[in-house]
C-alpha cells in the first residue's frame, strides 16, 4: 500500500513537471510595461539581459529611429549567449560577461522577434508609430 501511493506521488510530481516546462517552465512574468528602452542622443536603446532566457521578454520601442539592442550578459553559458534575430539575418554569439550592442538600423512598425541558438528562449520587439 505505501509503494502505490508513493508511486502515485512520484507520478504527480513528473505529471506536473512535464506540464510547468509545456507551459514554459520557469519563464518570468511577461509584461507590457518594461522600462528597457531609452533614447540617447537621438539612438534608441533597448536593453535586455541574457541569461537562461532574455529578460523582458517582450519589449515595446519606437518605429523609424536608429536602434540599438544591448544585451547584457553576467555568467551566461547556456544558448541564450547567442542571439538570432532571423527576420534581419542578424547571428551574434555573445560574451560570457560584458555587454554587446546589435544595431537594429531603423525598424519599420511590427513585430521583430529573436531567440536563443536553440529556438528555446524566444523574446519579441514591438515598435510602434
Amino acid at each position: 500500500m505505501n509503494a502505490t501511493i508513493a508511486a502515485i506521488i512520484v507520478s504527480g510530481v513528473f505529471i506536473g513537471g512535464a506540464l510547468l516546462l509545456a507551459r514554459g517552465g520557469a519563464q518570468p512574468a511577461i509584461t507590457a510595461s518594461a522600462n528597457n528602452v531609452s533614447i540617447i542622443d537621438g539612438k534608441q536603446i533597448i536593453e535586455i539581459t541574457a541569461k537562461g532566457g532574455y529578460l523582458p521578454v517582450k519589449s515595446a520601442a519606437k518605429a523609424g529611429i536608429p536602434t540599438v539592442l544591448r544585451v547584457d550578459t553576467n555568467g551566461t553559458f547556456d544558448c541564450s549567449s547567442s542571439v538570432r534575430i532571423p527576420n534581419m539575418q542578424i547571428s551574434k554569439n555573445l560574451p560570457a560577461a560584458g555587454t554587446t550592442d546589435i544595431d537594429l538600423g531603423n525598424p519599420k512598425l511590427g513585430l521583430l522577434q529573436g531567440t536563443c541558438s536553440m529556438g528555446m528562449y524566444p523574446f519579441e520587439i514591438d515598435f510602434r508609430g
